[in-house]
């Protein structure tokens, strides 16, 4: 979960970017926030999915950051078979994370519709949350994601060493997405050296994010996923618009052009790899 930027926006900055080009294969949006675009029944969900595969992005992830959205992301995934979800508290969040708290997004957790813990991990940009806590809310959400066996998603912004040590002090769980991957090329390897997945937002696509590019061009594929975290961090052209999870479809073009590579082989290794992250069945 990110900021917007689209206060005090003009009329245009406050509508939807077009729904490009359908991609020539299908992708996975791996990390959404369904509820804070807007949706709130069954058929706000439809309309989204639908946009949605109407550019290629024919799965989505849907991220809670609190307990009401956890709730209503594990209850969300059950009304549309393209939808997945993650579910944690986020860690600018857990000022008050008790016993009480971590039963519930435990137990949401354990829905069989929810393929990862997060998005979990330290905000030091924000000022919400005490370190120590969300230090300690950040290694319970590792031993969760270990215990039932579900991908571990990372919120990691400006605690990159704190974020990695802790990992390393708690033995990370099989899987660990790097949501809204933020480092530069050289965290970036040392994340990919770990066996971690980087997940690129729409943050890529901007012109002055150097380390991102560098970041993107290292990573292998089938190592790197590709998200939005709509309704934040709309890709160029469209930055400071809202986003949406068809979205997904400027960024994969975005990297294809960046890596040197075709759309449809991006298309296919980020669908792919985030199959293989989240436990989703295969398609083509």
């Amino acid at each position: 979960m990110s900021g917007s930027g689209v206060r005090g926006a003009s009329p245009e900055q406050k509508t939807l970017p077009p729904v490009p080009e359908k991609l020539p294969a299908p992708v996975v949006d791996a990390h959404t926030h369904l509820d804070a675009c807007g949706a709130v029944t069954a058929a706000d969900v439809t309309a989204m999915a639908d946009r949605a595969e109407a550019a290629g992005v024919t799965r989505l992830v849907t991220v809670a950051d609190d307990l009401a959205a956890a709730r209503w992301a594990a209850e969300a995934s059950t009304w549309d078979d393209r939808v997945f979800a993650a579910v944690a508290v986020h860690p600018t969040r857990t000022k008050d994370f008790g016993a009480a708290e971590r039963s519930e997004v435990e137990r949401l957790a354990r829905g069989e519709r929810v393929v990862a813990v997060g998005e979990t991990g330290l905000d030091y940009y924000w000022d919400y949350s005490p370190h120590d806590a969300q230090q300690e809310a950040f290694r319970w959400h590792i031993d969760l994601a270990k215990r039932l066996g579900k991908t571990l998603m990372i919120h990691d912004r400006d605690a990159h060493d704190d974020v990695f040590r802790i990992l390393a002090e708690e033995g990370a769980p099989e899987t660990v997405v790097f949501h809204c991957f933020s480092g530069d090329g050289e965290f970036a390897r040392r994340c990919l050296d770990a066996g971690y997945v980087l997940s690129f937002a729409g943050t890529v696509t901007f012109k002055n994010a150097r380390g991102l590019h560098d970041a993107a061009r290292i990573s292998p594929l089938g190592q790197f996923v590709v998200e939005t975290d709509a309704p934040f961090l709309t890709p160029h052209p469209h930055r400071g618009r809202p986003n949406e999870p068809y979205c997904t479809a400027y960024t994969v073009r975005y990297l294809a052009e960046l890596r040197e590579e075709s759309v449809e082989t991006i298309s296919d290794a980020v669908r792919q790899t985030a199959e293989r992250v989240f436990r989703l069945p295969t398609v083509t």
